[in-house]
């Protein structure tokens, strides 16, 4: 079964919904997974040397206190899947462009899913900024990644623009929000779902 989840690495919900998918498929013991990333833009036009955070929540949502239940409910979600966010270390909300042409890159590795989950785990439990390339070449060198591979694909016009065009690409899907799940490319699951959820769907698609 070809499985495409749409993400974006500065949601945590999407942390959240990859957590329990992968929970989800370990479920299926003799089942064979194809599991593709898409990347979402939650911010398009974000500076590549993002922003502060709070200016942020100041401009999203109109203040920190504003976003704060959402916040809060989003935590005590992640907690249950045995995720401790630590939102109070992040101080850059950054663009994720470039841990997008991260994910792409690895593509053809095993350890792509563990380059998505070391992205999301400097973001929301360490507080790194994700999209400084140095924090981005550690993550991939750790995962089996040449650096200087890294270095020239986080230099390419091109691979920035692949990134802007598969967002595109996602909006013209009518996706308006992450994550997404696709099941052989029909988009069945749309949040972050239940593990339970996800399995009965998986069974139902098969």
């Amino acid at each position: 079964m070809k499985i495409t989840i749409f993400l974006d690495t500065i949601c945590g919900w999407c942390y959240i919904g990859h957590n329990r998918l992968f929970k989800a498929l370990a479920e299926f013991k003799d089942k064979k997974f194809e599991v593709h990333y898409a990347p979402f833009l939650l911010n398009p036009n974000m500076p590549l040397s993002g922003m502060k955070r709070s200016d942020y929540l100041e401009k999203k949502f109109g203040s920190k206190d504003n976003a704060q239940p959402m916040y809060d409910n989003m935590t005590e979600q992640a907690t249950l899947e045995g995720l401790n966010f630590n939102l109070k270390k992040i101080k850059i909300t950054p663009s994720t462009v470039l841990s997008h042409i991260l994910i792409d890159l690895s593509k053809d590795l095993k350890e792509q899913k563990f380059i998505v989950e070391n992205i999301f785990r400097n973001y929301f439990i360490d507080g790194c900024d994700i999209g400084n390339i140095e924090n981005l070449m550690s993550i991939g060198i750790k995962n089996g990644l040449n650096k200087q591979i890294i270095e020239k694909a986080f230099k390419s016009k091109k691979n920035i623009d692949d990134i802007l065009k598969k967002n595109q690409n996602a909006y013209s899907l009518g996706i308006s929000g992450v994550p997404v799940i696709a099941l052989n490319d029909q988009i069945v699951i749309q949040g972050a779902e239940s593990t339970k959820s996800i399995i009965s769907k998986i069974k139902k698609n098969n």
